[in-house]
């Protein structure tokens, strides 16, 4: 294993940011390669841990020459906003200079080819760290980007044209979930990993051995050894069962026995009032259409001071907030839904 730190450079003198990158060779230069990394939301840890409690079993395996295609791992991609905090609160989601999604505003290139990358010379340090992860990923056969959301179950977000080639790595992961996704207008980092092949020769894009995903471990708070290493084996199996790790002792995936969801079906459900919450379901739950869902507190202690909401279709509770706090207008959840929402959105479901 090879460590390297890189360093991006802030935006005023003397300011400099740096993360470590973890390189394992591979010993069969035909094998498919893989980039791992987490923290992109740098206040989103599952995937920090399960990294951590993965890291032995890539160096047991080096050691003992069976990882065949090159392994590259970031832990924490993110130093910008591991840094950040706003009154002692931790501030990992947006960039508190430029207020844009640390998930966004990725350069979406029409080829696999670093030569279309923009110049960050003159722009800012969170342009420069997101085009040098862009350097760092692409070209591999295998892009796993870990994240979590408030409270959920694990799921991942495929991009349509690799659905279901990547069956057996839902499957190895025992994600709960699968949201499909065919159109990225924002520039998520899975977005500059899956859109430069959607336009080349199949000799290139090579969707058959093509991993793109990003992993949504669950909720903020799922931050456990069990849980890590859980997680841990699930990557492990999935680099296993593509071949980028020999392992004889680790069995191939079964089917996927999970749910599969088009983007376009998930309700966002905005709140109607500002307040408290009060949660009538929790991630996998089924619902049906008319189900109460919350009850929003905004008046307390009168008449009329209370706001149920109903579910607009029937389906299953992906993701739930985290705090109880709410704003008029913003998301209580996310209902997998069995039809097409009547708010269907096309890209990223929120900011």
């Amino acid at each position: 294993m090879q460590k390297t730190i890189e360093r991006i450079a802030g935006d005023s003198e003397g300011t400099t940011y740096e993360f470590p990158v973890f390189r394992f060779d591979g010993t069969d230069k035909a094998a498919p390669t893989a980039y791992l990394q987490a923290a992109l939301h740098a206040g989103e840890l599952p995937g920090v841990v399960a990294i951590d409690a993965l890291m032995p079993m890539l160096a047991k395996a080096e050691a003992e020459g069976r990882i065949k295609g090159a392994v590259t791992v970031v832990p924490w991609a993110n130093p910008i906003g591991r840094a950040q905090y706003h009154f002692g609160e931790h501030q990992g989601r947006f960039h508190l200079g430029t207020r844009t999604n640390f998930n966004r505003a990725f350069p979406l290139l029409a080829a696999p080819d670093l030569k279309l990358l923009p110049d960050t010379s003159l722009g800012g340090a969170d342009q420069r760290l997101k085009s040098r992860l862009v350097e760092l990923s692409l070209g591999h056969d295998i892009v796993l980007d870990l994240h979590c959301d408030d409270e959920g179950l694990s799921y991942l977000y495929i991009h349509t044209s690799l659905w279901p080639a990547m069956a057996d790595c839902a499957a190895a992961m025992r994600a709960d979930a699968v949201v499909l996704w065919s159109e990225d207008t924002d520039g998520t980092f899975e977005g500059a990993s899956i859109m430069p092949y959607q336009n080349v020769p199949v000799s290139v894009a090579r969707f058959g051995r093509r991993v793109v995903t990003t992993v949504e471990y669950r909720g903020m708070l799922d931050v456990d050894g069990a849980l890590a290493a859980s997680d841990a084996a699930g990557l492990y199996r999935l680099l296993v069962a593509r071949g980028v790790v020999q392992d004889p002792s680790i069995p191939k995936p079964s089917s996927f026995t999970g749910v599969v969801v088009p983007l376009e079906n998930i309700d966002m459900t905005p709140s109607p009032r500002a307040g408290a919450i009060l949660y009538d379901v929790k991630p996998g739950d089924r619902v049906a259409k008319g189900d109460r869902l919350a009850t929003i507190v905004h008046t307390p202690g009168e008449i009329d001071g209370r706001t149920e909401v109903f579910a607009p279709q029937s389906g299953f509770i992906l993701t739930r907030r985290s705090r109880r706090i709410i704003r008029a207008g913003e998301d209580l959840l996310k209902l997998a839904g069995d039809k097409r929402s009547g708010d269907a959105r096309s890209g990223t479901l929120e900011d």
